[in-house]
């Protein structure tokens, strides 16, 4: 018979102080799950902020445009119906008082309400400022500033290629009546959401000195932020009369 040895008679026991198998598998166990949970809810994080985005840059699109578009066909519709001697319609009427027309930013026609509230803009209209400068109607034939703001992301996002813009492009705005056609000379690619200033009858930060006809449109800066504003100014060129074919300017065609 072999001699025996110590190593025969040696138990495989863990070391002192250290948890048994199973202990350590039910430790591992429970950080598993807990790790399965937090990486279920990160998944579940995301899924609620894509739908989010997807809501908020695309969805909310569809329906301000769907919206845009009924009000404007209400605004020609009157138009038509005051043109077959249907009655005066207001020109301030709360569908719409025209259609802006900037080629370098957008193809698409834009109309133009009273008011700056989210109420008006979330339609996916641009609209005119009563509030804290009132804007002053190219209509009224009075030198001063008509000024306006949109969205540049989401609810139809109207002003979203702002940045578009260049000195000397035109921008023109639609009555029943007439074409006032402005020309850019100024832009202001970010400033205080506080600043009033450019809102002014006589715009000076933008260069101007003297009371004129004046164009100011305004909206979010940087693109997916309210951060700073995004400002770009006209002046006005000349009137044009609409004819019976509506026939837009030249700079339009």
């Amino acid at each position: 018979m072999a001699a025996t040895t110590d190593t025969d008679h040696t138990e495989h026991t863990d070391a002192p102080g250290s948890r048994p198998p199973a202990a350590r598998r039910r430790r591992m166990g429970r950080i598993a799950t807990a790790v399965s949970f937090f990486g279920e809810l990160l998944i579940t994080g995301g899924l609620v902020l894509g739908l989010f985005v997807v809501y908020s840059l695309w969805w909310t699109n569809v329906v301000a445009d769907r919206a845009a578009d009924q009000q404007a066909d209400k605004v020609r519709d009157h138009w038509t119906h005051e043109s077959d001697g249907g009655g005066p319609v207001t020109f301030d009427s709360k569908d719409g008082i025209g259609f802006l027309h900037v080629p370098a930013m957008s193809k698409d026609e834009i109309l133009v309400e009273k008011g700056t509230s989210m109420k008006v803009l979330n339609d996916g209209v641009a609209g005119y400022y009563t509030d804290p400068v009132k804007a002053t109607l190219p209509t009224s034939g009075k030198k001063g500033n008509f000024s306006l703001a949109a969205h540049r992301d989401g609810h139809g996002a109207k002003f979203h290629n702002i940045d578009k813009i260049r000195k000397g492009d035109p921008i023109v705005f639609e009555t029943k009546d007439e074409w006032y056609v402005y020309k850019v000379y100024g832009i202001l690619p970010e400033t205080s959401k506080y600043n009033v200033q450019v809102l002014s009858q006589v715009p000076k930060e933008s260069g101007r000195k003297k009371a004129g006809h004046y164009i100011t449109l305004t909206t979010c800066t940087p693109v997916y932020t309210s951060r700073y504003r995004y400002i770009v100014w006209g002046e006005l060129e000349r009137v044009e009369k609409v004819d019976e074919e509506r026939t837009p300017p030249k700079e339009l065609r």
